[in-house]
């Protein structure tokens, strides 16, 4: 980025000559920079209290709302338990979002594929493919909430080897085989699917600090969404995860790409710090409490709103802050992992619902054009004119003088 006028200041953020973002490489092939993507990651985590029916409403809202930011994608979570995270279905949110909303795509968020039968359920997404002509992704997991295992009789020790179970046929039912298969839970027999896919669509799998994850995503050759892509454990094994897609897809005949790579993490910000931090304090603390109930990194043991937003930026956890800090954090990111595609929002009630969306507007007016070197060329044409000094104004200045005496002497020679 060629060096900013000083002072210069576009909207709010100060641009300097140190500011570029470096855009990544697609792969050594193909040095052309691509455009960072964005979405959010809706499990949801709703702040108890709220109306659920309203916060339901307010998760299909988000997707027109993002939608009309310029957002890529929004994905649905499947939990049965908790009384936080109260999508059950992630097919009928995406059904009913498909209806008002017409490029953004919809992801499953993930389908836990454990608590389904294999057959069935690929039956669903290939209807769902259909009904959002290809605007659907399915993103796949083993399932998280202990209740949820424990209500319909799953042992949790056995849910990543039977999610590796379900994956294995459901992607030979989306080929179009016809598959028989018996296993300690499923059973399937000459088993076809009557719908070819509508698409080619993307099919993600989870990973979170263990090796399950990428090891399965290079296996099928599927992509890799990080959930703990900033927990201070997750982010430093960020490489070497990749290391493993690019390991286990080298022995599967798959050619991995960083750009169907999906890191995930908390991201909130406003105006000023001040700001971003008393919007937090709405729900943020509650909502990481009930977190540390159930993950095992969660941030825990925090005793005030200053000393909670400290830590989650400090530690690089999260952002809680301004659009400068976004693109820290992106920067930060994009260092430690080698390169990826798609940053996806913890979709979460940290503040209330306008601030929310405020958040996402300010992201999508300062951060996207910033990461994606939007504002460049926008920048060098600013940057010519403030070079020139004065000259534009004393041209028109003169060209305006010249005009009235021209007219000045027509009236006088009519006269």
């Amino acid at each position: 980025m060629a060096a900013v006028h000083q002072g210069l200041r576009i909207g709010r953020l100060h641009f300097t000559s140190s500011d570029k973002f470096q855009l990544l490489e697609e792969t050594a092939m193909n040095a052309e920079p691509r455009r960072m993507r964005f979405g959010v990651f809706l499990g949801p985590y709703h702040r108890f209290g709220v109306n659920p029916n309203l916060a339901m409403q307010r998760d299909l809202e988000l997707a027109s709302h993002l939608e009309r930011l310029g957002f890529d994608e929004i994905w649905y979570g499947e939990h049965h338990s908790g009384g936080v995270e109260t999508i059950a279905s992630p097919e009928l949110m995406i059904a009913a979002a498909s209806q008002c909303t017409e490029r953004i795509r919809l992801g499953t968020g993930v389908s836990s594929l454990p608590y389904h039968q294999p057959f069935v359920l690929a039956d669903r997404i290939i209807q769902l493919d259909h009904m959002t002509r290809g605007r659907m992704m399915f993103g796949v997991g083993p399932g998280q909430l202990l209740d949820d295992a424990r209500m319909i009789g799953i042992e949790p020790s056995t849910q990543r080897a039977r999610m590796e179970e379900a994956l294995d046929v459901i992607l030979r039912l989306f080929a179009g085989e016809t598959v028989t298969a018996k296993t300690e839970w499923f059973t399937l027999q000459d088993a076809v699917l009557q719908l070819p896919r509508y698409s080619n669509f993307e099919i993600a799998v989870t990973g979170a600090v263990s090796a399950t994850g990428p090891s399965l995503a290079g296996k099928y050759g599927t992509s890799l969404l990080s959930l703990a892509a900033t927990d201070p454990v997750g982010l430093e094994r960020l490489a070497g995860h990749w290391e493993i897609v690019e390991t286990e897809s080298a022995a599967s005949g798959h050619v991995p790409s960083r750009d169907n790579w999906r890191l995930h993490g908390p991201m909130y910000i406003a105006e000023t710090f001040e700001q971003a931090k008393k919007d937090v304090a709405y729900g943020m603390p509650w909502l990481l409490e009930y977190l540390s109930h159930i993950a095992p990194t969660a941030l825990k043991n925090f005793d005030s709103i200053d000393g909670l937003v400290k830590e989650i930026n400090e530690s690089g956890r999260g952002v809680v802050g301004t659009p400068e800090m976004a693109v820290e954090q992106l920067t930060r990111l994009q260092e430690k992992s080698g390169g990826f595609g798609t940053y996806l929002f913890q979709g979460s009630d940290y503040a209330r619902w306008p601030n929310t969306l405020r958040s996402y507007e300010l992201f999508a007016e300062e951060v996207m054009p910033r990461v994606n070197g939007q504002l460049e060329p926008l920048k060098a044409s600013v940057d010519r004119v403030l070079a020139s000094g004065k000259e534009g104004a004393e041209t028109t200045a003169r060209s305006q003088a010249e005009a009235t005496e021209r007219y000045n002497r027509l009236r006088a020679e009519r006269s």
